[in-house]
């Protein structure tokens, strides 16, 4: 028989149970039950077609890929003058500022490691 869950607390309605999930508890557990679920090979999608078990490896490396295309709002102090060279050469090329402060910061690290 499946685990069940010791951190999933129990709820008075569906919105209660849906506004649980949207916690970063809610999330969390949802991560680790599908984690859990995969490598049993219980996974099952809507066809009611099992989903074979997954290679640990292949898990991580597909976590580690969603990690890199995945983006989180930060916020940051710059100086004006960084913003407004980063505006101008966004002009240039045509894209948004802050898509050359990414692309600037991503290099910068690319560089330092």
């Amino acid at each position: 028989m499946a685990r069940r869950s010791t951190n999933r607390p129990s709820f008075k309605s569906e919105a209660e149970e849906a506004q649980w999930y949207a916690t970063p508890g809610g999330r969390e557990q949802t991560r680790r039950e599908f984690v859990r679920a995969l490598r049993s090979g219980t996974v099952v999608r809507a066809s009611k077609a099992r989903v074979q078990a997954t290679d640990t490896k292949l898990l991580i490396a597909l976590m580690e890929q969603a990690k890199a295309q995945a983006t989180k709002a930060i916020s940051i102090r710059l100086p004006i003058a960084d913003i407004e060279a980063a505006k101008q050469i966004a002009d240039s090329k045509g894209i948004g500022y802050q898509t050359v402060l990414k692309q600037a910061i991503r290099r910068g690290l690319q560089r330092a490691v």
